[in-house]
């Protein structure tokens, strides 16, 4: 049997035990993601990183309620979505790695014209990124500051590859 058709057969198993048809899924409980949090070293790189080249705005910050002189800062993905920082000073926090339970990459829909925007000023910084060539047209992967890789996906949400998610 191939690398192939074990996948499809692993997929076809997984479809088959929950994957119900449209019509028949409970709609989801969820709003919609409130917050995704990741620890960042440096507040300042990181605000820069995420509103000056990504075009995410920085929305507010705050002390961190759960470690007293960490700060909690939120950018705007859209849609009422955060992306939201903590810095933990004092910790001693080493660089992330990729692991079961671990962020691979965080994917966030952009419009054509941010997408093109966001290539330039990557270009321009001379900020390393994957994409949009090697099949990866409508992708730019790009790490932030400290390593968390970020798709910018220049398609509609719940689209992906020109398929519709669900």
């Amino acid at each position: 049997m191939t690398v192939a058709s074990e996948f499809e057969a692993r997929r076809q198993a997984i479809v088959k035990a929950h994957l119900k048809p449209a019509g028949e899924r409970p709609a989801s409980s969820a709003r919609g993601v409130h917050h995704l949090a990741l620890v960042c070293s440096d507040v300042e790189q990181t605000v820069r990183f995420y509103q000056d080249l990504l075009g995410f705005p920085l929305v507010d910050v705050m002390e961190n309620r759960d470690y007293p002189g960490s700060t909690h800062f939120f950018h705007d993905i859209g849609n009422d979505n955060l992306l939201a920082f903590f810095d933990f000073p004092g910790l001693g926090l080493g660089q992330a790695v990729e692991a079961h339970g671990a962020v691979q990459h965080v994917a966030i829909s952009v419009d054509r014209q941010s997408f093109e925007a966001i290539r330039d000023r990557l270009d321009a910084a001379d900020v390393p990124y994957l994409g949009p060539d090697r099949g990866l047209t409508d992708s730019i992967y790009v790490k932030d500051p400290d390593g968390v890789q970020i798709e910018l996906l220049a398609e509609p949400l719940r689209i992906m590859d020109g398929r519709h998610l669900g």
